[in-house]
């Protein structure tokens, strides 16, 4: 496929309501592309003034998604990564918190020369430069505009894209509006109006949008399709049908069934006549739906009043079920409750228990007690970051010995087998962090390689020496403890290269019992499913065979 001068830039706005699911449109529309032989990236423009999500609760705004590189980024970027395989940069998510934090550096500087500084040009030129910064070779630049039009917080971002579109000319900068088409059931019928108010909200700014996605429980009528493109302006044929689905990863499938990518390229002047690909996405959803059997994974957490908190972790799971075409039913369980004598009998009957990431103390001695339980019960376990950790302290206090064991993090009470990590080395430099300074971006953060010991679970698992995976966290195992906890049946079998970080634990004498200090979950993807999760959902398939 040639690639052009400029990217193509497509805009992906939401209207009427939140939560229509903007981030998987846009996420199908760059599966589609790639499909059919295109270089894609995916941006987000979140118009909140926190400088990232990194510092925000996961049962506000969700998971917080770590790139390569590491960015703590929106959620969303992890579904462009799992749908296009493309892996998301520091460059590819903004928020108006940043926007305004460079531009008032730049007039503390004395940058603009002692101009008036402002949101027109000041702000707009900003989001303008991070747009089309970090661009190569790509053919479409697809940019998602964060939160719902009419929000008073993302009117900069929509006059930004308002002006770039004039900058770099109608025919390089398509626009498309998510929006919703409810069906009322007393009147029996689709309403139209939402859908016609949220394209006059954007025409009030200056968006003429030329592609609706409407999210409907229900087919739309031809007629109803007509009247929404004369009401706004819009071709019939441009007025996408946006059906719920029961997988995600069929939506790619029913964009195209319903000509949106074809759309898109007719927009552009480019060809449209040969079909993609999309074999392997609906291999993908038919395993998801005629699954050869099913297992139950307790999920024992401390955010799961809103389970976006771990929406990679769901999505990760899921690619492990696909790999093993069974049917992965997730119990999301509140760590607090274990706390309670007798609660360990919620754990009765599943086949695979999982410690996710956490902050804080709140939770903890059920995390520890999920663990011991999968321990002495021969359940596999899957420990991440802390869960890793909580594995940890429970071979410390139960079986090396240390029954103060704890976490720095915890207070200075116990002994820490974990402690507050306050330097590191990434690549050729060493990092420092205070230990009382912010808490905003001043964690390990992004990928680092792993050394595995040959003979280990984790190394047939990976096939591989040497790995790198994706860290968010600030405390680590103390290593000074590698001897008591190998004793006590631990083993670490994944070292950071200098020897001094452990990064993977695993029990020789456990049928799968595996703690990571790392995040596989953020690198697994339906078209290539994480091999830890592969391999502990096929030991969950086999506990579920014994049982």
């Amino acid at each position: 496929m040639s690639n052009f001068s400029s990217p193509r830039f497509i805009f992906i706005t939401g209207g009427v309501v939140s939560s229509l699911g903007k981030g998987i449109a846009s996420s199908a529309l760059g599966a589609l592309l790639r499909a059919r032989g295109y270089k894609v990236r995916l941006r987000k423009l979140d118009p909140y003034l926190n400088v990232d999500p990194g510092t925000m609760s996961p049962t506000q705004h969700g998971e917080v998604y770590v790139t390569d590189d590491g960015a703590e980024t929106d959620l969303d970027l992890g579904h462009y990564e799992r749908f296009t395989g493309v892996p998301s940069r520091q460059s590819d998510n903004v928020t108006s918190g940043k926007i305004y934090s460079s531009v008032i550096a730049k007039e503390r500087r004395g940058d603009y020369l002692g101009a008036t500084v402002q949101v027109i040009p000041h702000v707009t030129d900003a989001i303008k430069d991070f747009i089309r910064a970090d661009l190569t070779d790509e053919d479409f630049c697809l940019c998602e505009i964060g939160g719902t039009v009419g929000d008073i917080e993302g009117l900069p971002f929509l006059e930004a894209i308002r002006q770039f579109r004039n900058e770099m000319g109608h025919e390089n900068c398509l626009f498309i509006h998510v929006t919703l088409l409810p069906f009322i059931k007393s009147a029996g019928e689709l309403k139209t109006k939402p859908t016609q108010h949220s394209v006059r909200e954007l025409l009030s700014v200056g968006i003429q949008p030329e592609i609706l996605l409407c999210r409907s429980e229900r087919s739309i009528p031809e007629g109803e399709r007509k009247k929404i493109g004369l009401f706004c302006n819009i071709k019939p044929e441009c007025v996408i049908e946006a059906l719920d689905v029961d997988t995600i990863y069929d939506v790619p499938v029913k964009y195209h069934e319903q000509g949106f990518d074809e759309q898109v390229l007719r927009y552009f002047g480019l060809p449209a006549t040969e079909k993609p690909d999309l074999t392997p996405w609906k291999k993908i959803v038919q395993r998801a739906r005629e699954p050869e059997g099913e297992v139950t994974i307790a999920i024992v957490g401390k955010y799961t009043s809103l389970l976006d908190s771990y929406k990679s972790l769901a999505e990760a799971l899921a690619h492990g079920g696909i790999a093993n075409n069974v049917r992965v039913n997730l119990s999301w369980l509140d760590s607090q409750v274990f706390e309670k004598d007798g609660a360990l009998s919620a754990l009765d009957g599943v086949n695979g228990i999982l410690v996710p990431g956490g902050f804080g103390e709140r939770g903890t001695e059920g995390k520890i007690r999920a663990a011991q339980f999968a321990r002495e019960q021969k359940i596999p376990y899957f420990g991440i970051c802390f869960g890793m950790q909580m594995a940890v302290i429970e071979a410390a206090r139960n079986l090396g010995g240390i029954p103060t064991a704890t976490s720095s993090e915890f207070g200075s009470a116990g002994e820490a087998v974990i402690g507050l990590m306050t330097e590191w080395v990434k690549g050729n430099q060493l990092e420092t962090r205070p230990s009382n300074g912010d808490l905003g971006g001043t964690m390990r953060l992004g990928a680092y390689p792993c050394a595995l010991q040959k003979d280990s679970k984790v190394h047939q698992i990976y096939r591989a020496d040497r790995i790198n995976e994706r860290h968010r966290h600030r405390y680590e195992v103390n290593i000074t403890y590698r001897d008591i906890l190998e004793k006590a049946g631990l083993r670490f079998c994944g070292l950071s290269p200098d020897g001094q970080l452990p990064e993977i634990v695993e029990r020789p004498d456990h049928p799968w019992f595996i703690g990571v200090q790392f995040h596989p979950e953020l690198k697994s993807q339906p078209l290539a499913p994480h091999p830890l999760f592969t391999s502990f959902i096929e030991a969950a398939v086999h506990q579920a065979r014994l049982v």
